[in-house]
């Protein structure tokens, strides 16, 4: 079975305090409900405080710690570069994206740290940001892309000499996201055409297939499988996830679910044409159905438990994990990402947060096995 983990951004912290603190206070839980005897990998979230922090005291302290609890290092997400919790969020979640050489240097420090915290790892991912916000990005100005593509192709070059130092191949994962400059699946593999890496660094730049993600866009998991792999686009990840979704009357439901931290994307589509509405956040959403505006289904960026086929009196895409994920290759890593648990309005909470996660990590070991 593929290495399965979920994502620790769902806890709030952004100091490598925190990162201990979180693993101590949730990641051991959930390995006790899950694997209490075999090795648990980890998918950690580490912001750019936290790298800064990480010294070589935390570096050793990390690993005696895997070592005491059977634990190792499988992926790290280095998308939110700063505050992720607690204060707004929104499109600020994309900054500083990779038109600026900070989150280039982020990511290298990130690839700097990840050898060392699991030197013997074979193969680790690093999820990023998909470009750019696209509403914050002008596609027809060459030096937007440049600078992006240059600063991508200076992290593999990074990558590639820390792979022939130490053996660890690292990949960067781009994550396509509704309303980023790489959302759908044809964007992300025009990007890569447009990259053009050479042969060397093609293995250290990839793709972090969120489920949610796709599943929003009303893209076909086959497809996207398929399309992606004839592409020779490297899959460093895929994150587990699932979205809201809600058709007919049941649509005006899924305002219940706008909040003030996170951007939570809408894709409406109107079945007699077939078109595709695309919404930067349940707010815009709302204002196109107060003006009159009707849709037959409508699915929203909210990442929820997986497990969940309902949430409420919406719906959820968990049919596209059912499709997708008993096709993908036993090497890829599966991290669960529920960052947005305490999003969800709490009259329609059940579980504490380890709780939850332990039952979306067994909930795929089922669907797998």
């Amino acid at each position: 079975m593929a290495e399965l983990t979920y994502c620790s951004n769902i806890h709030p912290g952004e100091h490598w305090a925190d990162v201990m603190h979180n693993l101590d206070s949730h990641a051991l839980e959930v390995k006790a409900r899950v694997n209490p005897t075999g090795a648990f990998p980890l998918g950690l979230r580490i912001a750019q405080q936290a790298v800064l922090e990480a010294d070589d005291n935390a570096i050793a302290e990390f690993r005696a710690w895997c070592k005491r609890h059977n634990c190792y290092l499988l992926t790290i997400n280095g998308f939110p570069y700063g505050t992720f919790h607690n204060r707004r969020v929104k499109e600020n979640v994309y900054l500083p994206d990779w038109r600026s050489a900070e989150r280039a240097s982020y990511s290298k420090r990130l690839g700097d740290l990840a050898v060392k915290l699991e030197p013997d790892a074979k193969r680790l991912s690093i999820s990023t940001v998909p470009i750019a916000f696209k509403p914050a990005f002008d596609p027809n100005a060459e030096d937007e892309w440049e600078l992006a593509c240059g600063h991508l192709r200076d992290v593999a070059e990074h990558y590639y000499q820390l792979y022939q130092q130490t053996g660890v191949l690292l990949v960067l994962a781009l994550e396509p996201e509704p309303m980023c400059v790489l959302e759908t699946t044809d964007e992300a593999i025009q990007f890569f055409k447009r990259l053009n890496l050479p042969e060397h660094l093609r293995r250290h730049i990839g793709l972090c297939f969120d489920c949610c993600h796709q599943a929003v866009e009303f893209e076909s998991a086959s497809d996207c499988l398929q399309r992606i792999n004839e592409a020779g686009i490297t899959i460093g990840k895929v994150q587990v996830s699932s979205a809201l979704k809600a058709t007919g009357d049941e649509i005006k439901k899924l305002l219940e679910f706008d909040e003030p931290v996170y951007l939570h994307q809408a894709v409406a589509r109107s079945e007699h044409t077939n078109q595709l509405h695309r919404f930067t956040d349940l707010t815009d959403f709302k204002q196109a159905l107060q003006q009159g505006q009707h849709f037959d289904e409508c699915r929203v960026h909210f990442h929820i438990p997986i497990f969940l086929k309902h949430l409420g009196e919406c719906g959820t895409t968990q049919d596209f994990l059912r499709e997708l994920l008993p096709q993908l290759d036993s090497q890829l890593p599966l991290e669960v990402e529920t960052y947005s648990f305490a999003a969800i309005p709490e009259k329609l909470r059940t579980d504490t947060v380890s709780e939850s996660i332990a039952r979306e990590l067994l909930w795929v070991k089922t669907l797998l096995d």
